[in-house]
């Protein structure tokens, strides 16, 4: 079972910590079927991605920003749950040694987390506080940065390739989580677990333990 120690986990937000999937489905369907698009092809890129950034693939000329916030609301308010584990690695957490990076809006990713009984964390980076995201190592550095950590020193958890690479990038060790992908497309993270219950997490003397295997 690999073991890592680092000051700080920086997760991913759904996927990771929130199970948004059946909405994440149904909203984009609907989108698809709304703008006549092929819902397969929506599909294939969503995961790992900015919202506004699908929407410039797809749809350039549309309200990025506006119809960004429809298609984010719309999953939130079709139901998000906490994945397993979840609550207990957080409430093992020391509050400042964790926090979220998602591709999310800020407003709604914090909307998810409280809808999924999840504490909101101290630091939280999202679309909104980037130029570039996932793949791109700015999220992820962003958020090493603001909990005061050099990114070497900090383990990410994705459930995605785009996250993977972005981490990687940021020159920081990743977990992936078996939840959107399977583990064989996730094989590029430095060890893969089926869900966040099959990571443990323990500090002592400044460093936080983890062990992550399945």
């Amino acid at each position: 079972m690999p073991h890592f120690q680092c000051a700080a986990i920086l997760f991913d937000l759904d996927g990771v910590l929130v199970d948004s999937t059946p909405a994440v489905i149904r909203v984009w369907n609907e989108w698809a079927e709304r703008n006549q698009i092929d819902p397969a092809k929506v599909l294939e890129i969503v995961h790992g991605r900015r919202t506004t950034e699908v929407l410039e693939i797809l749809t350039p000329h549309a309200d990025i920003k506006a119809e960004a916030y429809r298609v984010e609301d719309g999953i939130t308010r079709h139901g998000v749950r906490a994945i397993p584990g979840a609550v207990k690695l957080l409430e093992t957490l020391p509050d400042d040694r964790w926090c979220v990076v998602t591709s999310g809006i800020g407003e709604l990713a914090r909307n998810r987390l409280r809808a999924a009984g999840l504490p909101i964390p101290r630091v939280l980076v999202s679309a909104d506080d980037v130029a570039n995201g996932k793949p791109h190592p700015e999220p992820y550095l962003k958020g090493a940065q603001l909990l005061g950590f050099e990114s070497a020193k900090c383990l990410v958890v994705e459930d995605a390739p785009n996250g993977i690479w972005s981490g990687h990038a940021g020159g920081m060790k990743v977990v992936g989580v078996a939840t959107t992908y399977a583990a064989s497309e996730l094989e590029e993270a430095d060890a893969v677990v089926s869900t966040l219950e099959q990571m443990t997490v323990s500090s002592s003397e400044g460093l936080i333990h983890v062990a992550a295997g399945m």
